[in-house]
């Protein structure tokens, strides 16, 4: 009988609340503490797909912050008031042993803020590019070698970095990589980016949770096809955005003309602290505010605002206000409120989408995963937002699994 295989989740943002509770929940199932709700894998669809089981999975990461998960954890907790102190005691043993494997990380391009906000990064924290991506690549190998991995799956739930302008040097791989041995004039790369390179020059699956460039852009995309690598991403929908791609196919399919959608986003959390930063929120809007104009079809007036609010923390809060018009030119309106708490959402999301990622690369393919476009505000490959057109790419992919 052949051993199970070993999956190592290397978390690029581990002690945040997302990589956090993805620590806890992945702890947690393996312990069978938790029901399997939240998590798209566990539905019925899935049954019979060659998964990965929870058990599976070794956590790793990078941070730049020094801490641990069960104190990253137990702050979220008393700040947020979500999980349970006696679920976080049952799984204490596995989070501590996972703590040994978080390694320094970058702040490379990152911005102000976050580069504030850090007290634990690499030597050298500068450099030129390929020097931190071999330094990336040290903390990779290191991590699947010592655990005996059958893969590894890397998994950027940083914080949103400022927007990254691309320039000819982002659109041909050899030429980008000449530019990264440069040591006095690097080319500017965000650490989500390194991360992303390191992993795709190794064979590693890269994932990007977050809005930031990571490998969204012509030369790492072919990179990744020479590499033979799968990609997903950018940006998990797991809130706001998700309703829009729901509630816009209902408007247009009633032929009601949307006449603007308005979006007021608070929340607190650290994450909310660095979209304070208005380079850093930029990113956020611009993969928040594409959505409906792409289902519609047209771009009726649109507004997303995004505040910091601490005292939330990670519960965030959508007020949406949508006018609309219907037969005989009456105008109307539909107003709804969402509230979240950001890491529940997302965590389970994670790990589904790192389960489906083992899965792809043992399958052979290749590229951008445009199966997964449903989990994304910005899915790579992808220009289609409808969340049920979205849905019908999964599930034909998953008859196609089947039929193979």
């Amino acid at each position: 009988m052949n051993a199970p295989r070993k999956i190592g989740l290397w978390l690029i943002g581990a002690l945040g609340g997302v990589g956090s509770t993805v620590a806890l929940g992945l702890a947690a199932l393996r312990c069978s503490s938790i029901s399997s709700t939240g998590l798209v894998t566990e539905l019925p669809l899935f049954a019979g797909l060659d998964l990965d089981a929870p058990a599976s999975f070794v956590v790793g990461g990078h941070d730049v912050r020094q801490s641990t998960f069960v104190i990253s954890l137990k702050e979220l907790h008393a700040r947020s008031g979500i999980f349970s102190e006696p679920l976080m005691a049952a799984c204490q043993d596995v989070l501590e042993s996972w703590t040994e494997n978080i390694r320094p990380g970058t702040v490379q391009g990152s911005g102000q803020t976050i580069q504030g906000l850090a007290d634990w990064v690499m030597t050298p924290s500068s450099a030129n590019g390929w020097r931190i991506i071999e330094n990336i690549q040290t903390d990779y190998r290191q991590f699947r070698d010592q655990h005996q991995l059958d893969q590894l799956i890397i998994v950027n739930v940083a914080s949103t970095e400022p927007p990254t302008p691309l320039g000819e040097i982002h659109q041909y791989w050899p030429r980008l990589k000449s530019m990264l041995d440069e040591v006095n004039d690097p080319p500017r790369l965000p650490a989500s980016t390194l991360y992303a390179l390191a992993a795709i020059e190794m064979g590693l699956p890269y994932l990007n949770f977050t809005p930031s460039l990571g490998a969204s852009f012509p030369a790492a995309l072919a990179l990744a096809e020479e590499r033979r690598v799968p990609l997903a991403g950018q940006d998990g929908k797991t809130g706001e955005t998700l309703l829009k791609s729901v509630l816009a196919p209902m408007f247009a399919m009633r032929h009601l003309k949307l006449l603007s959608w308005v979006g007021h986003n608070i929340f607190g959390n650290r994450d909310g602290l660095v979209l304070n930063d208005p380079a850093n929120k930029a990113s956020k809007i611009q993969t928040k505010d594409q959505v409906i104009s792409s289902i519609l079809g047209y771009a009726p007036q649109t507004h997303v605002s995004i505040e910091y609010i601490e005292s939330l923390d990670d519960w965030k809060t959508a007020w949406d206000h949508i006018h609309f018009e219907g037969f005989l030119g009456v105008k109307m309106m539909m107003q709804f409120t969402w509230q979240g708490c950001d890491s529940i959402l997302a965590a389970p999301l994670v790990i589904d989408l790192a389960r489906f990622m083992a899965l792809a690369q043992r399958r052979g393919e290749v590229g951008a995963l445009t199966h997964l476009a449903c989990f994304f505000k910005n899915p790579l490959g992808v220009q289609e937002h409808d969340f049920f057109k979205q849905s019908q790419m999964l599930l034909e992919y998953v008859t196609k699994v089947r039929s193979t």
